[in-house]
């Protein structure tokens, strides 16, 4: 994701004007009524146990760090967590590794998120379709432009529902229909199919191990359709897309619909027309002395006198100097912006020209 993503880890990438990536999933759960959510990072887990310990920790609802866990009953340890045994390659490695509070005594079922994802989903109704049908895995999917499947893995089902091929990112795609990336799996075959990847040439994956090795095995696989908006934030260009969208004339995800967990305590809302306004979404404490249009900023922005903003996303604390003029852009929190259209990428500079301050 460019400098979007650089020193950042991405699930914590500010999104939507109020949350992170991350919070999507965790909102999710939490609206579902699942009481706990065990992390399994790969990368920099002392930042982002810090993080989701600090926002959410709440009534009726936790992150469960896994071996880390005791070590934040109390609050953040003062000495640095250490990762327990080699380093997790994939998602499916995450699994196994932390294979004894993944699959702790009594565990039926393992619903498996992942935290780059953008919507809003009841996974109530997922779970009860999966225990109902005896299936050994259920797999949510979407169907989209055919164009855009080889991003994605693509699934197809027979006339019973029951799924016959997963193709990670093929170059051929044969189905409009994509793996929306969260599934859940019976505990036990899970368990068994891990342990058999496990110390093999495998890639560490779900979606290009487990799954094929399941299917290959006969297991019953079943589907369960998401019907709603899902969106993949792969790259800056989706990301940029996804906010411009959101300040459209029909908003596939609203202001309503997005957790706030960033600045929580300043109110932010869709802003049609108003001075210096134009369809964008808008922080109570946004200090604009310019033109903001279709766009999205965060709290503490700051728009210089007579800067003009336009279909960018503006990151918490960002500051757009007098005069600017800034288009298509992401600007940063020190002040970077970063192109999404021309892919440039440069510091916020202003030059006089014709009695007027440009980038």
């Amino acid at each position: 994701m460019g400098r979007l993503g650089a020193g950042r880890l991405k699930p914590l990438v500010p999104f939507g004007g109020g949350c992170r990536l991350i919070d999507f999933s965790l909102a999710n759960a939490a609206r579902s009524g699942l009481g706990e959510v065990l992390l399994l990072s790969q990368y920099e887990e002392r930042r982002l146990m810090d993080d989701l310990r600090r926002t959410w920790w709440r009534p009726g609802f936790r992150v469960h760090f896994g071996p880390y866990d005791q070590a934040y009953a109390e609050g953040p340890p003062a000495a640095p967590v250490r990762p327990a045994g080699p380093p997790e390659r994939g998602t499916a490695d995450a699994l196994i590794r932390k294979a004894a509070h993944v699959f702790a005594p009594g565990t039926a079922d393992v619903l498996v998120l992942h935290a780059d994802h953008v919507y809003q989903f009841d996974y109530g109704p997922l779970i009860a379709r999966h225990r109902a049908s005896g299936a050994a895995l259920t797999v949510a999917y979407q169907r989209i432009e055919r164009q855009y499947v080889h991003l994605f893995g693509m699934v197809e089902f027979d006339d019973r529902g029951q799924l016959t091929s997963f193709v990670e990112k093929p170059d051929e795609p044969t189905s409009d229909l994509v793996f929306a990336a969260f599934c859940v799996f019976d505990a036990a075959v899970l368990h068994r199919y891990l342990e058999q990847l496990d110390g093999t040439g495998w890639q560490h994956d779900i979606s290009r191990d487990v799954i094929p090795a399941m299917l290959a095995g006969g297991e019953r696989i079943g589907g369960y359709p998401v019907r709603g908006h899902w969106e993949d934030i792969g790259t800056v260009d989706r990301y940029h897309r996804a906010h411009l969208a959101a300040v459209g004339e029909a908003a596939p995800l609203t202001v309503d619909m997005i957790p706030w967990t960033v600045a929580p305590e300043v109110d932010r809302r869709l802003v049609a027309h108003a001075p210096g306004v134009r369809r964008a979404v808008v922080p109570a404490d946004l200090v604009n002395h310019g033109l903001l249009e279709q766009s999205v900023a965060f709290p503490g922005v700051r728009i210089g006198r007579g800067a003009v903003v336009r279909r960018s996303v503006l990151l918490p604390g960002a500051s757009v100097p007098p005069g600017a003029e800034i288009d298509s852009a992401v600007v940063l929190e020190d002040g970077f912006v970063q192109q999404i259209e021309t892919h440039v990428q440069t510091h916020v500079e202003t030059r006089q020209d014709r009695g007027g301050a440009r980038v």
